[in-house]
This record gives structure tokens, C-alpha cells and sequence, in this order.
């Protein structure tokens, strides 16, 4: 019994660091993606920022957004900056060559905003904060933001 709890515990520990300190977006779900916003092209068209929703749980489930900035200038490397959790007004402007402003929000709910301006290439937001963790993404922006 004390050999079946400890691996059990060792299993449960492995999943959970696993999960935390080695996430990447490849965990999204394209299957059902459904394409948002975008193209919304950068004023130096060095940028296209798009934006994608992944429905989950069903019917009685929810809908996550995530933005995908592609480099035009770098053979169309493609950087997802922002992952969230859907709202219902959604938009994306461009408010320098290297800034955009992404509105996330439910007006009718003061606590669910979660609008932010990100610099590309040097930030990024995950709600939940697991790309602000993970080892494996670490060199890929300077600061991350979470909620």
C-alpha cells in the first residue's frame, strides 16, 4: 500500500511539474479553432496580429482567445503574445510600429478585464500565468503578465 501511495504521489507530482514548468502552446486545441480578428497589419507592416477562439467544454463551457503576431520581415516566424480567456468585446489596434493594444472585456463585469498593451517580441500575457513559468518559453519575451 505504501509503494502504490508514493508512486501514485510521484505520478500526481511529475504530471503537475511537467504541466507548469514545460508548457507550451502546442497544448491548444485546433481541432474546433475558430478564426477571430485579423489580419490587423502593423503601421510599418512589419507586423500582422491575428486573433483565434477555442471553444471548450461543450455546451456549457467557455471560449478562450489567443493572439498570433506574425513577423513579415522574418520569413513569417509566427509568436503567440496573448492568451485568455474570451470576452465579450474583443478588438486589437495597432498604437506604434511595435505596440498593440488588445481590448479584452466584459463591460457588464468590472473584474473581467483583461485588456493590456503588449511591445512584440518583448512581452507577453497568459491569464493564468503557465507561459510566465515555463522553462521552455523563458527566452521568448522580457516580461510576462498574468492575471
Amino acid at each position: 500500500m505504501l509503494i502504490a501511495t508514493l508512486s501514485g504521489i510521484a505520478l500526481v507530482s511529475s504530471i503537475y511539474i511537467y504541466e507548469t514548468y514545460f508548457f507550451t502552446f502546442s497544448e491548444i486545441d485546433r481541432e474546433f479553432v475558430q478564426k477571430g480578428h485579423g489580419p490587423v497589419i502593423s503601421p510599418t507592416e512589419k507586423y500582422a496580429a491575428n486573433a483565434y477562439y477555442e471553444p471548450f467544454g461543450g455546451a456549457a463551457g467557455g471560449v478562450n482567445v489567443w493572439v498570433e503576431i506574425t513577423n513579415n520581415s522574418e520569413k513569417d516566424k509566427v509568436q503567440i503574445i496573448y492568451y485568455s480567456d474570451a470576452k465579450s468585446s474583443f478588438s486589437m489596434k495597432w498604437l506604434d510600429a511595435d505596440t498593440l493594444y488588445i481590448l479584452n472585456d466584459e463591460p457588464n463585469y468590472p473584474n473581467s478585464n483583461r485588456s493590456i498593451e503588449l511591445k512584440v517580441g518583448k512581452e507577453i500575457y497568459h491569464e493564468n500565468g503557465l507561459a510566465c513559468k515555463s522553462l521552455l518559453m523563458k527566452d521568448d519575451y522580457e516580461t510576462c503578465y498574468q492575471d
